[in-house]
């Protein structure tokens, strides 16, 4: 490739790539006819407006041929590697980049993010040390218990019960055959279900409703007495629980999740009555993790509420012992007869047997994970928070141009207002996710509507001038604490480091984009909309994951890139940052009670769960008290 003796040698570096582009084409008197010639290779076609496109900044080089493209243009002007690259108005890695890696297409795009700009050229050894780094540090998060979560989460064996429950007629469960008939039944002892989540059949989703209602409904059912409701998110968390425990019976005992192998037919809630169900249960548990957790203890406590005196659901429906069958190995005809005879005594039984076990599981159970774990570098700085800080910063300084990828642009603000939102205001998942939003030009929705819905708003303050959130008491999780006293959180965010600007433009243009003309579902983070979405408003899963992926981009420090806010950070959740608040509270004032008011719970609560306040952090700060005695 010949090399143009350049106009003039003195230039100024251009901060953007159509600016660059456009001044070495005029320091070399290059035009975009000349230069298709003389950087294409035989058998590419390569158009001559590109290079009027890029240069008028209207598109920008995307792919393995157009990076191909840029490297040459460097050679030909000698400037440094990767110098045109570097200046894209688009941050993202290409899935070229990752082109060698044996792996699926929809891998290779999560892996390519990470990979530095030279990956394919380097040697096969160093290609896989930085694939390694990647999968342990920033995929799987480089702890025991995320990469036992991981692979976890690859055995999909749960019951999954119909988005009907809760809302069926539960005034009387199916009826399925008569006890002798099914202690006789031959199939009963056919193989158990392969490795696979699977729909509840009909009798157990109704039983599963039966159960929901009872927990769930404003007032009890006429003849029924109970201790306690549950909320949306404890029923949810107790089902997807009792799902996990019914799908772990009848998954298929020589597969990887090593279940018992019931049949589907033999499922009921009426087997949590057995003692010997629970038994297996703990044993696969224990199996499973190589050790007892606080999720043991928890699930015995939900079994013996079940079952408990007058006011236990199990208790109450004895009509689940005519679903009752034998199941080799774990219960037999003479137990399923026992429990047809007297469900009373059967219930008393059960309930003993799994306090007794809740005990012994307690003395022994250990703590899984170190929650503080992938926040540590971030809760060992002086300020947590101006620490956590350098990531909403770093999203910014790679945010996309917003006139070529609006979509990219829109992402980086939405993650950007959720980090921001998260360290101001200090709230749960829940709470964040579920903020709604009144635009400068509407009417904010009254209080007492936003009780009735449970969730908080976003609202612009005329008076003050400024953005407010407002949250009913009753849409938090400890809306009974002593924090609260049945008075809404109401908090002004301050208009700092361009906040306010960045709402403006997230609520103008880019959650529009996000939308892609989808219906509003009026939170104010809502997800990227594609073909198969069902709908805009984020679960706590996908909502997790979203800010899981902006701490992968920019919170963790990337050595094969450069890339990444803070070094030794681990891949987490919203949940972490209220660590981060807390922790960061107590180390400025050593108070318990204003780290409490930060993230709107109690002092004990501080103490046993979020701050992490060490002894060397308490005599620090009264370190600087006692100093300034020999200051004076």
């Amino acid at each position: 490739m010949p090399f143009p003796k350049p106009l003039w040698e003195e230039w100024e570096d251009p901060p953007t790539f159509a600016e660059a582009l456009d001044l070495h084409m005029r320091r070399h008197g290059d035009t975009g006819y000349g230069l298709r010639r003389a950087v294409s290779l035989k058998g590419e076609s390569l158009e001559t407006s590109t290079f009027r496109m890029w240069r008028l900044g209207l598109k920008a080089p995307r792919g393995a041929a157009s990076l191909r493209i840029l490297a040459a243009l460097e050679r030909r002007w000698r400037l440094p590697a990767g110098y045109l690259r570097a200046k894209l108005p688009h941050p993202g890695r290409m899935v070229s980049d990752a082109e060698c890696l044996p792996l699926p297409i929809s891998e290779r795009r999560r892996m390519a993010w990470h990979l530095p700009d030279d990956f394919a050229q380097l040697p096969a050894a160093k290609r896989q040390e930085i694939e390694r780094w990647v999968r342990e540090v920033v995929l799987s998060g480089h702890t025991d218990y995320r990469r036992f979560q991981a692979e976890a989460m690859k055995q999909r064996f749960a019951v999954q019960f119909s988005a009907r429950i809760g809302r069926i007629d539960t005034g009387e469960l199916a009826h399925g055959p008569g006890l002798e008939e099914r202690l006789a039944d031959p199939g009963l002892r056919e193989p158990g279900r392969p490795l696979a989540a699977f729909p509840a059949p009909a009798w157990l989703d109704a039983e599963a409703a039966d159960l929901l209602t009872f927990k769930t409904a404003t007032l009890s059912s006429r003849g029924r007495r109970r201790n306690g409701i549950w909320n949306e998110a404890t029923a949810d968390q107790k089902m997807e629980h009792l799902g996990l425990l019914l799908g772990g019976l009848a998954a298929c005992p020589q597969g990887p999740v090593r279940g018992h192998g019931v049949p589907t037919r033999c499922l009921s809630f009426g087997l949590l009555v057995f003692p010997a169900v629970w038994d297996w249960y703990l044993q696969w548990r224990e199996s499973r993790r190589g050790f007892f957790t606080q999720w043991e203890t928890e699930m015995l406590i939900l079994a013996a509420g079940l079952s408990r005196k007058e006011t236990g659901w199990l208790r109450q429906t004895p009509r689940l012992a005519e679903r009752l069958q034998p199941i080799e190995g774990l219960v037999t005809a003479a137990d399923v007869r026992a429990a047809c005879q007297d469900w009373d005594a059967a219930c008393d039984a059960q309930h003993r047997h799994v306090l007794l076990r809740a005990k012994e599981v307690g003395r022994v159970a250990r703590v899984h994970r170190d929650p503080f774990e992938p926040i540590l570098t971030i809760l060992e700085a002086e300020s947590p928070v101006g620490e956590y800080r350098k990531i909403t910063m770093e999203i910014l300084r790679w945010r996309a141009d917003e006139r070529l990828y609006p979509i990219s642009a829109a992402e980086s603000t939405r993650a950007f207002l959720m980090l921001r939102l998260g360290l101001h205001l200090g709230l749960r998942q829940k709470n964040l996710r579920q903020l709604l939003v009144c635009p400068r030009d509407r009417i904010p929705t009254p209080e007492r509507q936003l009780e009735a819905q449970k969730c908080g708003e976003l609202r612009w303050n005329a008076r003050d001038h400024s953005w407010e959130v407002l949250i009913p008491a009753a849409a938090f999780k400890n809306a009974g604490s002593s924090y609260f006293r049945k008075n809404p959180f109401r908090l002004a965010l301050p208009d700092l480091d361009g906040l306010y600007r960045e709402i403006e433009a997230y609520l103008d243009r880019h959650r529009a984009v996000l939308l892609k003309g989808a219906p509003d579902p009026g939170v104010f983070f809502v997800k990227t909309m594609k073909a198969k979405s069902k709908e805009a408003a984020y679960d706590s899963n996908s909502f997790y994951a979203a800010w899981r992926l902006a701490i992968e981009r920019h919170g963790i420090f990337n050595p094969y890139t450069g890339r990444g806010a803070i070094e030794g950070l681990l891949p987490h959740g919203p949940h972490n940052v209220r660590d981060v608040i807390a922790t960061h509270v107590l180390k400025q004032t050593g108070s318990y009670e204003q780290a409490s008011y930060a993230i709107q719970d109690t002092p004990d609560t501080i103490a046993e769960h979020y701050g992490r306040f060490l002894p060397q952090d308490k005599a620090a700060l009264a370190a600087q008290v006692l100093n300034q005695v020999w200051s004076a």
